[in-house]
């Protein structure tokens, strides 16, 4: 089994590492660059499954590639945020209109854009998106060259630690912000596999929030990204790694993110979210 590992999905990045992670599937794991390369590499058979944020399977399903849920994680309300300068023109969300914000388009991000938008009586059209994400987010905030940024683990934790910067708003309850693990359906994952997988996933979750000190030397040790030991071990202290098999009411949050991404003109035509892998 060819299992999908890129930099932001922190679940998979641990079995990669974790003791004896998914070893009745003889798993090879595969790094990549970002969850939205997830549907093609699925498509060209260099992966089996991936983990990533909500929209990359949407963005496939519109592009014509029906996906097969196979689990989702619990919502993860705190790894995620509009970060903005401290004592700057952006004071509440309504100021975001015409202003520009960097973030990675096409992941939950955009999704957390568009509804906290929304709230405020705006949409994606009103802003200027820029594509910058991770540590170039940062610096593009710092240094000017964007009013607003979109910002995760670890960086997040960074930049609240930034005295130039303040939160804006957060994922809160504003979306679930779930991690979802899918394949194409073109491309399905055995039954047996598909249960194998949710309950190997749900097993080193459990394991991570029981040592959530190893969970932290292991992605360290591995070079995992732009944070210190300590950040890492509060990260991982403060996350829900709980996983459960993908269902009516993941698919429900995935068609109600589909309907606001079409809302805000991100697709142009409505999308489907209607398939979970099939259980043994």
């Amino acid at each position: 089994m060819k299992i999908g590992v890129h930099p932001s999905n922190l679940h998979l990045r641990l079995a990669q590492v974790w003791p004896k992670a998914f070893e009745a599937l003889d798993p090879v794991f595969v790094e990549y660059g970002e969850g939205r390369d997830t549907a093609d590499l699925i498509a060209r058979k260099s992966i089996d499954f991936g983990g990533t944020g909500s929209t990359p399977p949407i963005v496939a399903e519109a592009s014509g590639r029906p996906v097969s849920y196979i689990a989702a994680s619990a919502a993860r309300p705190g790894n995620g945020a509009i970060v903005v300068t401290r004592g700057g023109a952006v004071k509440d969300a309504s100021d975001l209109k015409g202003k520009r914000i960097a973030l990675v388009d096409g992941s939950f991000q955009t999704y957390l854009l568009a509804k906290i938008l929304e709230e405020a009586g705006l949409g994606l059209p009103d802003v200027i998106r820029i594509e910058t994400g991770g540590p170039a987010g940062f610096k593009a905030l710092e240094n000017g060259a964007v009013d607003a940024w979109l910002s995760m683990a670890p960086q997040l934790e960074k930049a609240e630690r930034h005295e130039g910067f303040q939160i804006l708003a957060r994922c809160g309850s504003t979306i679930p912000n779930r991690s979802v693990f899918w394949t194409l359906a073109e491309q399905p994952v055995a039954q047996e596999a598909s249960d194998y997988i949710v309950n190997e996933l749900s097993r080193i979750g459990r394991e991570v929030m029981a040592d959530p000190a190893k969970a932290a030397k292991l992605l360290v040790k591995t070079g995992a990204g732009d944070a210190e030991l300590a950040d890492w071990e509060a990260i991982v202290r403060s996350r829900d790694f709980t996983i459960v098999a993908a269902d009516e009411t993941i698919l429900a949050e995935q068609q109600a993110e589909a309907d606001t991404l079409t809302r805000h003109g991100f697709f142009d035509a409505p999308v489907s979210a209607s398939r979970v892998a099939e259980r043994a």
